[in-house]
């Protein structure tokens, strides 16, 4: 009887105890195919057997959960996410000492069958915000057949993309684009810009991809990048696609593409090319939205480019990678005409360039994940590339005392060849310059790249190894003959030069780092990073006598992109080249650097994590030593040597309002050391117009940048508001104070310490439907920019030191569209308003307008029949120069006929700037100088297309049919049936659901 209550009681004071323990569980969610966060999946905690549920949580935007306060007993734990397979796990939270459960990653799978049924009737919303994502649906920006992914960004509210394919949206560039979550030829977004055609995107992404090392560790690296990630359409994950497209129009232009994909699961494989000398402008922007000039620049360019990009999973191994070939020609012809705020009536100069130059680049990059076991994860990313460049110039410049423009329509020409010809220009002209060079450069490189990670425990504890290694040589050569004319003077300067310059660099880092937890969802993270480099180059100078310069000239014309010939011709010729051991002017001319830098960087960090709000402040010590060994200007300098120390603090804060509201805010502080050749007591007058000083008292820098970004969606809307901002500070920036001489128009530089210089912007954007079925949207984008620059005067031609520029710009855009099935169309304009006030020079005051509006249409007819066009009005005023204050009316249009089954065929003609306005000029203003530049360019002209689309499906389609065995096929798309992607009725691959 004693035995059965003594066992009575020891049970219950064992069930006592159970009851009064609880437990903290937590986790991340991940997605099974792309190994991205998965937000706002679901996670139930279910007692046992009744399956009732006892708690549960949302995952936060980093795809984590945290279930509080669940009793001990034995459980099953839930996931779900709309679009993926149920998981159910057991969770046994009995015995446990940590009270504290880390279940670490778990990862689901897409569910494929309820992809397919998922369909839209309505438009689909142009953006979305989804955690720190935003998502724009590629239907909802229609455009012509035949156009790539850089057409389709044009359109994006707040995307903009340069004339070298950089893109920004809402004030970031993007660093890379992706698809499907893998890199797509890994550092060079132009081929996926250039190559991707637009009907097999269904959706783009855009955030802030963390780096390898903390995406795995957790620890934040401040080495984010914002990217570009594709989803394609439904379908084409499971079998062969592509485009074929031949064009060729009048003035001469022809344009040729394919790309071939072959998508599965669990690999993507990617074979693209292509050829033009279009400049890769692309169809149309409509209502001015693509501002003054436009992709592809100035100049007549062609490119040609081959690659091939791949990536392949297994349960354990990830690897990917890309080999591509590329080549650019350029025939650019510049004028300009600048003025230089050097005195108080201003300098004036113009110019004219022939530029013609050739540029062959091969790229190879590969990346491979591997996770041997659940708690390693081991990246390797080797990368090698070769390129070869060759150019030729020919350059004419005059520069006069006063503003010749009132004199004469063509100041340059006669300025060199007949100057008396024109009252009163003589005695303007300061002094011309006419010159002529070809250039040579080759440059090889290897790298390599590794990163081992351990997670030592589920509580967030890991050790990780990071180690890099680069090598590289280059050689370039440059033969040039300029002849320089001081016509106040009377003074001459006859320069024949010839320059080798070999180099070597090199170099290897290795960081350790380690993750501590220290609190509930706190982790203390420490780095140690060591970084050496070596640098080497040797520019040996040759000068040939001035009495050859004619001989020279010739042989640059007649041997044009072989430097070799032209030098042995001139040997023929009897002139033969001098070397520094021979000549002292050469000696001074020749330079030999060679740097090697040791740098450590011992980082200190706390994360805080929450459902709410993430939080990591941190502090970089950065101790480095510079040493340089220099010989330049004929001198040896003794080797020296540098040592600093800087600081780099961080501050990064986000809030999760919910899972569509977010806001960020960070701080990062830098320093900057000035270069060490600007540390030296050196006088460079190796340009003799232009002569530069060493300053061995320059300070380093120290810059602090903050920003925010803000974004939210209402769902039921379809409304999407953005807002970003930025203030950027610098301490003791690095300006040049130069003195100017009138007489002989020679600028002496020295570079000096500055302070007072800051900018800061502001912007947002709305977007939002108008009607319940999305056909009426509206979007609007307002961003403002003020720039306060700093600049030191000539003491010699104004009182006052230094002067004060301060630049304001206000841009705003509006548009409205329409959209059904087979016809949308949209009218927008914008208009942007730049101030510039220099509290010294006032005539480099500056008030200009630009503003323009029109309207785009596209029309889709039940036979295959397409019609697109767009009509834009853009206008500038305020500009001194009467050519610049001009309006353009620039009208594109297209008509496709699409045949076959599928309308894999299509037949289109297009015509670019069909009333032929569209400008070539452009205008820059600084603090020092305003200049405006007119380029040679075809804009205007037609082109016929031939595209074929390849589509072979290994799987069933959304009708049930065996798409392998239907062959060739279109890509279908929105619309009744029509060419163009999206997720209308009729579309075989369009809207809806998610891309995998």
């Amino acid at each position: 009887m004693k035995h059965s209550l003594l066992a009575m009681l020891l049970m219950l004071m064992s069930i006592g105890a159970n009851a009064q323990s609880t437990y903290n569980v937590s986790g991340t969610i991940l997605e099974d195919e792309t190994n991205e966060v998965v937000i706002a999946a679901t996670v139930r905690i279910l007692s046992l057997p009744d399956s009732s549920m006892v708690a549960g949580a949302a995952t936060t935007t980093d795809g984590s959960f945290n279930i509080k306060k669940v009793k001990a007993g034995k459980y099953a734990l839930k996931i779900t996410y709309i679009g993926y397979r149920t998981r159910v796990l057991e969770l046994d939270l009995t015995n446990k000492k940590d009270k504290n459960v880390e279940l670490g990653y778990m990862y689901i799978i897409p569910d494929s069958k309820m992809m397919k049924e998922v369909t839209v009737s309505a438009n689909a919303a142009q953006v979305q915000v989804k955690g720190d994502s935003l998502v724009y649906n590629a239907s909802a920006y229609r455009v012509p057949e035949g156009s790539v992914l850089e057409d389709l960004i044009k359109k994006l509210p707040g995307a903009k993309v340069d004339e070298n394919g950089n893109i920004t949206i809402n004030g970031k560039t993007m660093k890379k684009i992706l698809v499907e979550g893998k890199e797509f030829f890994l550092d060079d977004p132009n081929m996926a810009l250039k190559n991707i055609p637009t009907n097999m995107i269904d959706k783009i992404k855009t955030y802030d991809r963390k780096s390898d090392f903390a995406r795995v560790t957790g620890i934040d690296d401040g080495e984010e990048e914002t990217v570009l990630d594709l989803t394609v359409k439904k379908g084409m994950n499971n079998g062969w696609f592509g485009n074929f497209d031949a064009g060729y129009g009048t003035e001469d232009r022809w344009s040729n593409r394919i790309t071939v994909n072959r998508f599965t699961d669990n690999s993507q494989y990617t074979l693209t090319g292509g050829a033009n000398n279009t400049g890769d402008m692309g169809f149309g922007g409509g209502g001015g939205r693509g501002g003054w000039g436009g992709r592809g620049g100035g100049g007549l360019r062609n490119s040609k480019n081959v690659g091939f990009n791949f990536a392949k999973d297994t349960e354990k191994l990830e690897a990917g990678g890309s080999v591509r070939y590329n080549y650019n020609g350029n025939d650019t012809q510049n004028w300009s005409s600048t003025k230089s705020f050097v005195t108080e009536r201003g300098s004036f100069s113009n110019s004219h360039s022939a530029n013609r130059s050739g540029a062959n680049n091969w790229n190879a990059n590969f990346r491979m994940e591997w996770r041997p076991d659940s708690m390693t994860n081991i990246i390797f990313r080797p990368s090698g590339s070769f390129t070869k460049n060759k150019g030729y110039s020919n350059n004419s410049s005059a520069t006069f005392n006063d503003d010749p423009n009132p004199l004469t329509d063509d100041p340059l020409n006669n300025a060199i060849d007949n100057p008396t010809a024109v009252d009163g220009l003589l005695d303007l002209i300061v002094n011309t310059n006419v010159s002529k060079q070809q250039t040579y450069s080759e440059n090889k490189r290897i790298n390599g790249e590794l990163q081992v990670n351990r997670i030592l425990n589920n509580y967030g504890r890991n050790i990780t190894l990071r180690a890099t290694g680069n090598f590289g040589s280059s050689e370039s050569k440059q033969l040039s003959a300029a002849n320089i004319l001081y016509k106040q003077t009377g003074g001459e300067t006859t320069n024949n030069r010839y320059y080798t310059t070999p180099g070597r660099n090199s170099a290897f880092s290795a960081q350790l780092s380690y993750s501590e937890p220290i609190a509930n969802r706190t982790y203390l993270q420490f780095s140690y990073r060591y970084n050496y480099s070596y640098n080497r180059s040797d520019r040996q100078a040759f000068l040939y006598d001035p009495t050859a310069y004619t001989e020279l000239s010739n042989s640059l014309d007649r041997y044009r992109y072989n430097i070799d010939g032209a030098v042995d011709y001139l040997l023929s010729q009897g002139f033969d080249k001098i070397g520094a051991d021979e000549n002292e002017e050469a000696n001074k001319l020749s330079q030999y650097s060679q740097y090697k830098n040791y740098d450590h960087t011992i980082s200190i960090s706390l994360r805080k994590i929450t459902d709410y709000y993430n939080l990591n402040l941190g502090l970089d010590l950065l101790p480095q030593r510079s040493v340089l060994d220099y010989k330049y200007m004929g001198n040896q300098y003794p080797e020296i040597t540098r040592n600093v120390f800087n600081l780099a603090p961080n501050i990064d804060f986000r809030y999760n309002f919910t899972q569509q509201t977010n806001l960020r805010l960070n701080y990062r502080g830098r320093t900057s050391q000035p270069s060490m050749t600007n540390l030296l007591d050196i006088t460079d007058d190796s340009n003799p117009l232009n002569i530069t000083k060493g300053n061995p008292g320059l300070k380093p820098s120290f810059s602090h940048n903050i920003n925010f970004n803000f974004n939210t969606f209402q769902m039921a809307h379809q409304r999407s508001i953005f807002a970003w901002g930025g203030v950027n500070m610098t301490n003791n920036s690095t300006a040049n104070r130069t003195s100017y001489n009138e007489t002989t128009g020679v600028r002496i530089t020295k570079p000096e310490n500055i302070n007072g210089n800051w900018s800061a912007n502001i912007g947002g954007g709305f977007n939002t439907s108008l009607d319940a079925n999305n056909y009426f949207t509206m979007n609007t984008f307002t961003s403002l920019n003020y720039n306060h620059q700093v600049s030191y005067l000539d003491p010699q031609q104004y009182t006052e030191d230094k002067s004060k520029t301060n630049t304001t710009g206000v841009s705003e855009s509006l548009g409205f569209n329409f959209r059904k099935d087979w016809f949308d169309f949209g009218v927008n304009g914008n208009v942007s308003y730049n101030n510039s006030r220099n509290s010294v020079v006032k005539t480099g005051n500056m008030e200009t307008w630009n503003f323009g509006y029109g309207a785009e249409m596209n029309l889709i007819f039940n036979n295959g029949l397409s019609f697109s066009t767009d009509i834009s009005q853009s206008s500038r005023r305020g500009y001194s120069s009467a050519s610049m204050n001009t309006n353009e009316l620039l009208w594109n249009a297209q008509v496709a006929k699409s045949f076959l089954k599928g309308n894999a065929l299509t037949v289109s003609l297009q015509w670019n700037d069909i009333l032929k306005n569209r400008s070539n000029i452009s205008r820059q203003i600084s603090a020092y100088q305003s200049s405006d530049s007119r380029y040679n360019a075809i804009y205007s002209y037609g082109m016929l297309h031939i595209i074929y689309k390849l589509n072979i499906f290994g799987g069933k389609n959304s009708n049930g049919t065996d798409n392998a065995r239907s062959g060739w096929g279109g890509f279908g798309g929105g619309g009744r049936g029509g060419n163009f992607g999206g997720g209308g009725p009729g579309g075989n691959f369009g809207g809806g659901g998610r891309g995998r």
